[in-house]
């Protein structure tokens, strides 16, 4: 079984972690309590060295640290961290003659500097940004790790409990045969969860067969996926091996199945039965060690939304079904995804990350992001390079011109109440005491922005 990074972002973010260090115990001790009191993992440290013997790369929090210290001081303590990963956010405490060396610090690498006396409020607020940051990078490198750098491994960064499941059942699942379904809208990433059950199993070392099963015509699919002999058809003068054979041993990924025609569907159904296969213009079955996993936008499961497609095929696929959730119901993420693709697209096109200006800021609030992470990453790539953008669909109304002040009102309310759901679980009574409306209105508004509240359940 191959060895998998942790979780940490997903572990931490929920409760911060600080390392706090101070030589003066009375300091030190009211600082850790308070920030305790806030909702981190506050641990204290006397001094430098002692961190020092317990911090690694996979360290999940911040460290802050008084600049003046008797041996190593907060600065040589910074630089020391910094060699360790220079990624780990430092926020430096300074007395008023310390606040040049802060200052320099921070041109170094520092994340930021309180000068004394410093408001815990700032303290706080300072420190919940740090995680975020901190949480975001540990995020970046898991996937990194998990998806062998993969240009879209971006799409599964995130914090909500939705995401968190996601990936922690991809790498339950990785090495385990079974058929997977993939549900998700267009845009969601289903392709990076095909593709990371895929590189986590041992079928890594074998190909990874990709088809869309809408790209094509009906005409061609079938040869396509079961092969052909010579002769099988006007045209066909050599052999051709078909996907699904050149997956064997590997993994087959159908996208868009729910395009697949009926006379496909007869056949694959029977290929995951037997797994046998006969390709066109031959009586030779041929076993093939198969590995599905595919993808739809629609769900299969409902008989009026399923149309004409196999009962028997769909119940035989589905084993085991991933939901992605689209970016609407876990908005909490967008602004981890943004800073990453931005991030990403800054160093693809050999600029310099911008600083977000509010209509960027109000456009990740109010847009709808129908086209989910596929969408956001191609609006960081604008935001990158400094091109206008139109504004929100929220701010729009169905004709294209500007949208009504209710109407405005209306799609910053629906958020709000997405990340209430969010943030309680799915729970009613909890949901309805933070929004402090009615549970009737609750229901109401809910039919009117078209919420599915049990979509934001912790177990779902």
């Amino acid at each position: 079984m191959t060895t998998r990074p942790p979780d940490l972002a997903a572990a931490h973010l929920a409760i911060p972690e600080v390392a706090f260090v101070d030589d003066d115990a009375d300091l030190r001790d009211a600082n850790v309590q308070a920030l305790q009191l806030a909702g981190f993992r506050a641990t204290p440290y006397g001094g430098g060295a002692a961190l020092l013997e317990r911090i690694g790369p996979d360290f999940p929090g911040i460290v802050v640290t008084d600049v003046r210290m008797p041996g190593m001081d907060g600065i040589e303590l910074f630089r020391r961290l910094k060699a360790i990963d220079a990624d780990i956010p430092v926020v430096l405490i300074s007395g008023h003659a310390d606040v040049a060396m802060a200052v320099e610090a921070m041109s170094e690498g520092a994340y930021d500097f309180l000068a004394k006396p410093y408001a815990g409020a700032r303290l706080i607020e300072t420190l919940r940004r740090a995680s975020e940051k901190r949480a975001l990078i540990l995020e970046n490198r898991r996937l990194r790790a998990m998806a062998g750098g993969s240009e879209e491994e971006g799409a599964l960064i995130g914090v909500t409990p939705a995401m968190v499941r996601l990936r922690q059942t991809i790498r339950d699942l990785a090495d385990i045969d079974v058929d997977v379904l993939v549900l998700g809208e267009t845009g969601s990433g289903k392709d990076v969860v095909a593709s990371l059950l895929h590189k986590l199993s041992r079928r890594r070392a074998k190909p990874f067969v990709a088809l869309n099963c809408g790209a094509l015509p009906d005409s061609v699919i079938e040869s396509e996926l079961f092969g052909y002999e010579p002769g099988a058809f006007t045209g066909a003068q050599k052999k051709r091996v078909g996907r699904i054979e050149h997956s064997s041993g590997g993994t087959l990924f159908l996208d868009e199945l729910e395009s697949m025609p009926l006379t496909a569907q007869v056949k694959l159904l029977r290929v995951l039965e037997t797994r046998e296969i006969a390709p066109l213009g031959s009586n030779d079955l041929r076993r093939v060690d198969l590995r599905v996993v595919a993808a739809t936008k629609i769900d299969l499961g409902d008989p009026a939304g399923r149309g004409d497609f196999r009962e028997d095929l769909y119940y035989r696929l589905n084993v085991v079904t991933l939901r992605i959730p689209p970016l609407r119901e876990r908005r909490r993420d967008i602004p981890l995804l943004f800073t990453h693709f931005l991030a990403r697209a800054a160093q693809k096109y050999g600029r310099s990350s911008p600083r977000l200006d509010r209509a960027v800021e109000r456009h990740l609030v109010e847009n709808d992001w129908t086209g989910n992470v596929r969408e956001l990453l191609h609006f960081a790539e604008r935001v990158a390079l400094g091109l206008p953008e139109p504004a929100p669909a929220s701010a729009m109304a169905a004709d294209g011109e500007p949208a009504s002040l209710p109407e405005r009102l209306g799609a910053i309310e629906a958020n709000l109440i997405r990340e209430a759901l969010e943030a309680h679980g799915g729970d009613v009574r909890a949901t309805v005491q933070a929004l402090g409306i009615p549970r009737k209105t609750f229901y109401d508004k809910l039919a009117r922005y078209g919420i599915e509240r049990a979509a934001y359940e912790r177990g779902k």
